[in-house]
């Protein structure tokens, strides 16, 4: 018989062959109407939630925003300003440049080291690595990802901070710097923990975007009598650019948000290192960051409605920061993909 035939036959009612169960197999198809709905939902829900707590978040912070404008970004003296905000006769004013400096500086100290370290980490785990010692590398790595962030704050606060305090900050430093306490709680210390802290995440990027260059490439550099580590410096490291890039920025928006770590080791003042007295004298002065300055001032201080309106001023800007970050991380992404001649998009 032929094949249009026996479906022809089994539609009109002829029973199935042994072994084959219709009805399960409907079941399944039923099942599988249904889902793309459910997980849409899903999606929906999820997407719902962000954008009330984005609503939320802003809503709580008009307040401050209303009343400061630009000041609140391009002025300064937030530990005063707290303290004059409990003042019930006066009027408070909020200024967050000294926060929006250290998380910046920070982060990018932070990013720099990780830069030089992961990729040094990266093209050894996917390039230069023999197997068995491939395996426990990177397992490693990830483990740090898994870490805690108190328990880098605390490791820190009892091994970093007092090894700058001992080894690295000069015995005139207050007669250099008298304006400000320099103890080893500083820039540095933050940048050291906060390296450590986000060195995972550019890790894993950068491994997965180095294994994902096409062999030919590496291959058609050997051919062409390029030595290995020529082959990776000129071909294969900028051809993963794009992916290096995401995995930064996907670095940066995990190291900007940080705040107990930060919090623990970098000494709680809200201060602007300058390049005043030096390279070294602007590393060793301590920072507050936008996260931290929540973590710190979150509590109590959230029953005075202006202290309350700056904090959430504060969480918009490092949403904002977040958002921004994650974009610049897809478009690296996407970028990536297209180098590599890889097609995402499922109606092609």
């Amino acid at each position: 018989m032929a094949p249009n035939s026996q479906g022809a036959a089994y539609s009109a009612g002829t029973p199935a062959p042994e072994g084959i169960d219709l009805s399960e197999r409907v079941s399944r198809t039923s099942s599988d109407r249904y889902m793309p709905y459910l997980l849409g939902a899903a999606a929906i829900f999820s997407g719902l939630v962000v954008t009330l707590l984005i609503v939320f978040v802003v809503q709580k912070a008009w307040p401050v925003f209303h009343a400061e404008g630009w000041r609140f970004l391009t002025h300064g003296g937030w530990d005063t300003q707290l303290e004059d905000a409990w003042d019930p006769a006066g009027r408070a004013f909020f200024g967050v440049k000294q926060l929006i400096a250290g998380s910046v500086f920070s982060t990018m100290g932070a990013l720099v080291v990780s830069l030089v370290l992961g990729l040094g980490c990266a093209v050894f785990v996917t390039e230069l690595a023999p197997s068995w010692i491939k395996l426990p590398f990177e397992s490693v790595v990830q483990l740090l990802a898994g870490i805690p962030s108190v328990v880098f704050g605390l490791v820190g606060l009892m091994v970093v901070v007092p090894f700058i305090s001992d080894h690295v900050v000069p015995a005139n430093i207050g007669d250099i710097v008298p304006e400000i306490p320099i103890n080893g709680s500083s820039l540095l210390a933050g940048v050291t923990v906060l390296s450590f802290m986000i060195l995972p995440f550019f890790v894993t990027v950068a491994a997965d975007s180095l294994r994902a260059i096409p062999r030919s490439y590496i291959d058609g550099g050997l051919a062409l009598g390029m030595t290995r580590w020529r082959t990776i410096t000129r071909i294969q490291l900028p051809a993963a650019t794009p992916g290096l890039i995401a995995g930064l920025v996907l670095a940066a928006a995990r190291g900007i948000g940080e705040a107990i770590a930060i919090s623990m080791v970098a000494g709680a003042i809200a201060f602007v290192p300058t390049l005043q007295h030096g390279p070294l004298y602007m590393m060793l002065e301590p920072i507050r960051t936008m996260a931290s300055a929540i973590v710190e001032n979150g509590g109590e201080a959230m029953s005075v409605p202006a202290i309350a309106a700056a904090l959430f001023g504060l969480a918009t800007l490092l949403l904002l920061f977040s958002i921004s970050l994650s974009l610049l991380a897809r478009w690296s992404f996407s970028l990536f993909n297209r180098r590599m001649g890889i097609v995402t998009d499922r109606s092609l």
